[in-house]
């Protein structure tokens, strides 16, 4: 005690400020220590999952002759229970970071991930969440990934475009919007850049304090809406992203699945996956309009026959029908680490019914359906005929679901149905067989939804 009188003041505050950093050394070290024991869970859960092959399977796929299994293996039960052991722990210490995350809100943050491809109605359905006030929405922030980062379709670099979408993925869903710096180009300068994709499709980066005054001479392709801002700091938009309750990202440039399990099972993250998808003759009809020039060989084939349709483009409209059936069926598996994540979603069912979806969505993600998403589908689903342009949210969409199947030529359609045929099954498309039952408005080219399709 004597020796504590005699110290300096700055020696004594210094010894409080250590004290003080213990404190959040010891919520480091936690974390830390889940982060290790998530890696061992794993690692310990493919190996058991390994041992529980029988040895004849070992043996096929080691290229050698089965040896007689033990009556007993006590490895495989040691490792049984270890591996229940570590998931018990992981549920626990997800609980437990979920209480801290939420500090003290009876709800805890969830994090919304829309998962579509381009021309499925994907902007149309993200506005249901965009008007929620509780929610931080971004619409497609992995364009500027896509822009800077280049891989070539399928094999090893297919693999890598995923793992890169999923890192930085996850980054923002933690608000770390700063890694989006690394990609926009020009580069952001001060933390401010006018080029962020499609900012105005964002209600949270377009209010305030987000939208600071607008700055004189300063070019914003993106801009807000309905009112001006300057540049996006992006500092004020990770800081709003963290007072939000919720977050909620579309995004069209994520077809696998399965990579995202590390997303699902990270225990700062409470994800809800949506995956929407939309009849694939409806989309390539939507796209030979958006994206004209990409289609030009499409559309002399279908009008004048003599441009042959080349093997190649055939093949990755079947790789994409393929990749979103993949998922699809991954996520209707109900494997343990999606379960309770997932949720399928038609577009058809969505402009039919767009409120009762959207109730359906809002319950699955576990969120309040406010007045204010109530009254933005009344008036966005009831618009006039001829005030829905090609990238609008606004369709009187009863009606505009099946417009496709009287613009489109039935020898366009017969190739969709070729190459797609066992992801329309999936779905419930059916198959026309005839240009007349094509655009015959008493068949129903749809089946009715499953409801199995919520896991």
């Amino acid at each position: 005690m004597e020796l504590r009188r005699t110290l300096p003041q700055d020696f004594r505050e210094l010894l409080h400020c250590l004290k003080m950093r213990s404190k959040y050394a010891v919520l480091l070290v936690f974390v830390v220590g889940l982060v290790i024991i998530e890696k061992e869970n794993n690692f310990i859960s493919r190996v058991s999952d390994k041992l529980k092959q029988s040895p004849q399977a070992l043996a096929e796929a080691n290229g050698t002759e089965a040896s007689p299994a033990p009556a007993e293996n006590g490895s495989l039960a040691s490792l049984q229970e270890l591996d229940a052991a570590f998931s018990q722990l992981r549920s626990r210490l997800r609980n437990v970071t979920l209480q801290l995350a939420g500090d003290g809100d009876p709800t805890p943050r969830r994090h919304v991930l829309l998962m579509a491809t381009t021309r499925t109605g994907s902007s149309f359905v993200g506005e249901f969440f965009n008007q929620q006030g509780s929610i931080f929405y971004l619409f497609e922030p992995l364009w500027h990934i896509e822009r800077t980062v280049t891989f070539e379709p399928g094999g090893a670099n297919a693999v890598g475009s995923a793992l890169v979408y999923r890192d930085v993925l996850k980054q923002l869903l933690l608000c770390d919007l700063y890694i989006l710096e690394s990609f926009i180009s020009p580069a952001p300068e001060g933390h401010l850049t006018p080029f962020m994709f499609r900012r105005g499709s964002s209600r949270s980066l377009c209010e305030e304090p987000v939208c600071t005054p607008s700055a004189k001479k300063v070019f914003e392709k993106y801009h807000c809406k309905n009112r001006r801002c300057g540049p996006l700091n992006i500092t004020l938009a990770t800081e709003a992203c963290r007072r939000k309750q919720h977050i909620a990202l579309k995004t069209v440039r994520i077809r696998q699945l399965e990579f995202l399990q590390p997303l699902v099972e990270d225990p700062r993250l409470d994800v809800r996956i949506i995956q929407l998808v939309r009849d694939p003759r409806a989309v390539l009809a939507s796209r030979m309009v958006a994206f004209s020039g990409k289609y030009e060989t499409w559309k002399k084939w279908a009008s004048e026959g003599e441009a042959p349709l080349h093997e190649e483009e055939v093949q990755r409209l079947r790789g994409n029908c393929e990749s979103i059936r993949l998922s699809a069926e991954l996520g209707l598996r109900r494997p343990g680490w999606l379960r309770g994540r997932y949720m399928l979603v038609r577009y058809e069912d969505v402009a039919r019914a767009p409120l009762q979806k959207a109730e359906e969505m809002y319950r699955f993600a576990g969120l309040p359906l406010t007045p204010q998403v109530e009254e933005w589908i009344g008036k966005n689903t009831q618009a006039p005929r001829d005030g829905s342009g090609v990238y609008s949210t606004r369709k009187n969409s009863s009606e505009q679901f099946e417009k496709w199947r009287f613009s489109i030529p039935f020898k366009l359609a017969q190739v969709v149905q070729d190459a797609c045929a066992p992801a329309m099954r999936l779905f419930g498309y059916k198959l026309a067989s005839s240009p007349a039952a094509l655009a015959n408005r008493s068949f129903s080219l749809l089946e009715e939804a499953q409801p199995s399709w919520v896991t």
